[in-house]
């Protein structure tokens, strides 16, 4: 009696194969029309460059017939536009590299202590959110000028840091509280310092959160547009986008030109949101779960 109640062991067993749940057509409809408005510009101004000026002119809205790749060799090999992208690749990284370090540093303190202050301190930093550096160009400017940084790389970085710092640390602390306290309790019997721990079990356990604030600063300075523009006065000095701006008005009457520049400047982006997007949600999801 019992063997027949036993479930056989051998035989061939049926599997069913989960259902996937496609969703409602209207929604990929309305997905790929938000795509199609985000792509399509990037697409025109791309196949613009490969384009003649009388090509433009009588058809803005064609493909190019024939293509011209001479467009894109001579902003190549201009020296202009790689010393912007060298400026721009240096604020970016400086940018960056202030962000991360000091993010992670207050975000280390507000997460693992206790004091009377913690919550003002955080409530500082997400109503940093919203105050853009828009409102606070006018002072910001005659800060950067009376301390002697008009035109230079500090002028550009140290503000970019500042006004970056809100976002991080909203990012950061839920990373670091997510951190059990019996692994700092560990570690300090095995005498590991303060340091020592943020060192060696903090910054590689919120490995996540760096990386997407990293991006997300890098990404901001590189976009960065009206900050340089208040603060650059040298062509020489000139972020990308600054050059793009400078560059459309030196050759206005050169349209598939000006849009082979611009489409060359928009790529150092495109590449990093590509390469890292799935680490920029993989971070942003974590601080919502933490």
């Amino acid at each position: 009696m019992a063997s027949l109640l036993e479930a056989p062991t051998t035989g061939p067993q049926l599997r069913r194969t989960p259902k996937v749940a496609w969703g409602s057509p209207m929604t990929y409809v309305i997905a790929f029309f938000f795509v199609g408005v985000c792509i399509a510009p990037v697409l025109y101004i791309s196949t613009g460059g490969f384009r003649t000026n009388a090509q433009i002119t009588a058809d803005p809205s064609g493909l190019p017939s024939p293509w011209v790749v001479e467009n894109y060799i001579e902003v190549l090999v201009s020296e202009v536009f790689w010393r912007q992208v060298g400026n721009s690749v240096v604020a970016g990284v400086l940018t960056t590299a202030g962000v991360v370090a000091l993010g992670l540093m207050v975000s280390f303190v507000l997460a693992r202590y206790d004091f009377k202050l913690n919550g003002a301190m955080y409530a500082l930093f997400a109503a940093g959110l919203m105050f853009p550096m828009t409102v606070a160009i006018t002072p910001l400017y005659i800060l950067i000028r009376d301390l002697g940084l008009m035109n230079s790389m500090g002028g550009i970085v140290l503000p970019q840091i500042a006004f970056a710092l809100p976002t991080t640390v909203i990012i950061l602390v839920p990373f670091l509280r997510a951190i059990p306290q019996e692994i700092e309790e560990a570690a300090a019997i095995d005498g590991a310092s303060r340091l020592g721990f943020f060192f060696r079990m903090v910054v590689p356990l919120s490995l996540p959160g760096v990386i997407t604030t990293g991006i997300l600063a890098f990404v901001a300075s590189w976009n960065s547009y009206l900050l340089p523009l208040f603060i650059l006065n040298d062509e020489l000095s000139y972020t990308l986008p600054l050059g793009v701006q400078a560059f459309a008005s030196q050759y206005s009457v050169d349209t598939a030109r000006v849009l082979a520049f611009t489409s060359l400047s928009m790529i150092p982006a495109l590449i990093f949101f590509s390469l890292f997007e799935r680490r920029i949600v993989g971070g942003l999801t974590g601080a919502v779960k933490g």
